[in-house]
């Protein structure tokens, strides 16, 4: 990856606005860290260890999880290091692996919902081709592209940036972000602009093809009992978390490329975080609450660590 500037180092503004709650945010966000690793680690585990569970849902649910660590590792390790810091910097090549750390989590999210709309579609519409359809190859590909696909699209985001001459080290966020770096050049950026727009475009289409599903499963539920039965179980945690996602990248888009300058930095910098923090920690919270066999599952897990945990007690 080539720097084409003479920028070493990237100021992040955006904790001027953390100096007088350093140990408070420090706590927090160490805290809230912690709950993503349990949350996520606890379903992939949970899915892992239970053959009944083996089925394609829970295998695309244990995808999501393990997404939702990855992207967690991106920010929270630096952040939580930023706080204790006298200095917030970060280094040009640290800074664009961020950015596609980050943003790649957010489209594989994208990526694994459509994907999951798709077997939620062929489950209710077509059960009885279900497990043809969704044979062990299919689901392995499907997993492969939910990742691979929006890995090669940040590569070339990234690679586009890593062309641009910079005018500028300082960025007004928390963390690197690349429509931040992209502000920052001296000359043209039309290249990264309409590749951004076409990015913009292509992951439409996927909410378009999720809505298109739901429309489908919508009138099949309407008709039986057993159909509003499975929508209600399956599809309703993922329509939870579609929308979880959505807003939240949706509100850092218009934010990252609209967001006023006379907020306060408070106010900005929440905006800037929140879909690095509601995501991972509701959507295995939503898929855990309300599908009866992971909870249950967990519930009994549980129940085994605390009656194996007293009897050793007693010992």
């Amino acid at each position: 990856m080539s720097n084409t500037t003479n920028i070493v180092l990237f100021s992040l503004s955006g904790f001027s606005a953390t100096a007088n709650y350093q140990i408070t945010l420090f706590s927090l966000t160490l805290l809230c860290y912690c709950l993503i690793v349990v949350v996520n680690v606890s379903l992939i585990l949970t899915v892992i260890l239970d053959q009944n569970l083996h089925e394609p849902m829970y295998v695309f649910i244990c995808s999501l999880c393990i997404n939702g660590l990855y992207g967690s590792t991106g920010f929270y390790p630096k952040f939580v290091f930023d706080l204790l810091s006298k200095i917030q910097v970060i280094s040009y090549e640290g800074c664009l692996l961020q950015v596609f750390v980050i943003y790649s989590n957010v489209l594989i999210d994208y990526s694994i919902l459509v994907v999951m709309a798709y077997d939620r579609y062929v489950a209710i519409c077509r059960p009885l081709e279900y497990h043809s359809v969704m044979s062990v190859r299919r689901i392995a590909v499907l997993i492969g592209l939910s990742w691979l696909v929006p890995l090669c699209c940040l590569a070339i985001s990234i690679t586009l940036t890593s062309t641009l001459k910079l005018c500028g080290s300082k960025i007004d966020k928390l963390y690197c972000e690349n429509w931040s770096i992209v502000k920052l050049a001296c000359g043209s950026t039309k290249a990264n602009n309409i590749y951004g727009l076409i990015l913009t475009a292509f992951y439409c289409t996927h909410f378009l093809f999720i809505a298109c599903s739901y429309v489908q499963l919508v009138k099949l539920a309407l008709k039986s009992r057993e159909g509003k039965r499975k929508f209600t179980q399956t599809c309703v945690p993922h329509l939870f978390c579609l929308f979880n996602v959505s807003v939240a990248l949706l509100f850092d888009v218009m934010y990252s490329r609209y967001g006023s300058a006379s907020l306060p930095q408070s106010v900005k910098n929440f905006m800037a975080i929140q879909f690095l923090i509601i995501p991972p920690i509701l959507n295995p919270i939503i898929y855990g609450l309300i599908l009866t066999k992971i909870r249950n599952k967990i519930i009994y897990l549980c129940v085994m660590t605390g009656q194996r945990f007293k009897l050793r007690v007693k010992v």
